[in-house]
């Protein structure tokens, strides 16, 4: 039977942040992931776990500036530093909210750089990350975006996530399988399930174009969660999707898994 965490940067957005963590459990889930933390103290969100008996399942590593336009820098020449140090931040609140796994991001390769050099420096800086968070028993995990969402991103593809975690050669480094993207840029989801199993430690889903609730679109949910069963995936299905209207309306398609 699939584990799902409610995704509280894009759910229950008719509350405040804050107040969302309740509005999860109380339709049922005993999970949550969100992209960042760091606007409120790490004691503050470990709190909120607590009062309302959620695990707190994934989260991303700093984004750098995003409005200068970045999604990350452990992909970028000459910013390890900063990359490091955005690391180490997301350890401290990884602990503190008993997180077992970290999504850290690539960045963007601008135009006419040399794509090879900033792989390099990715692998380079996610080794760090791994070696890092194994002391604390988390996960390093890595995800494809695809261009429709996040042009530039270092790498669109499952295949090339792939490749990357062979290459970063790191036992605590997996993929972050995020059926939505996998679909714009690879498709066969069900194929990639079985090909991948075992190098992915987290999946997200949402529905094919247009990212709202999984029970409409390109892809059928029911027959892939059977086929992530059949494999035995063990881990937590993040809830990355975009309500078409109030969060809790949208919720039936979950109601036989809860």
């Amino acid at each position: 039977m699939p584990k799902f965490a409610a995704n509280l940067s894009m759910m229950f957005n008719e509350l405040p942040f804050l107040e969302r963590f309740e509005a999860a459990a109380g339709a049922g889930f005993k999970a949550v992931e969100f992209l960042f933390p760091y606007e409120y103290p790490a004691e503050l969100l470990a709190e909120r776990l607590r009062r309302n008996d959620l695990q707190q399942v994934l989260f991303n590593a700093p984004p750098g500036n995003v409005e200068a336009g970045e999604w990350g820098l452990a992909a970028v020449p000459g910013r390890e530093q900063d990359a490091r140090a955005d690391i180490e931040r997301a350890l401290v609140y990884a602990i503190t909210l008993n997180c077992p796994c970290v999504h850290v991001m690539a960045g963007l390769v601008p135009p006419g750089a040399q794509w090879q050099r900033y792989r390099e420096t990715f692998i380079g800086n996610i080794r760090y990350a791994a070696d890092t968070f194994a002391r604390h028993g988390i996960k390093v995990l890595i995800e494809a975006l695809s261009p429709q969402v996040k042009p530039r991103y270092l790498f669109s593809s499952q295949h090339q996530a792939a490749q990357l975690v062979e290459a970063i050669d790191r036992p605590n480094v997996f993929i972050q399988f995020d059926f939505f993207h996998a679909q714009l840029v690879d498709g066969n989801i069900g194929g990639l399930i079985t090909s991948l199993a075992g190098r992915y430690a987290h999946i997200q889903i949402a529905s094919v174009p247009d990212r709202h609730e999984p029970d409409d679109g390109e892809l059928n949910y029911p027959w892939l969660f059977a086929q992530l069963d059949n494999i035995g995936y063990q881990g937590w299905i993040g809830c990355e999707y975009k309500p078409r209207g109030e969060t809790g309306a949208g919720l039936g398609w979950i109601k036989p898994y809860l």
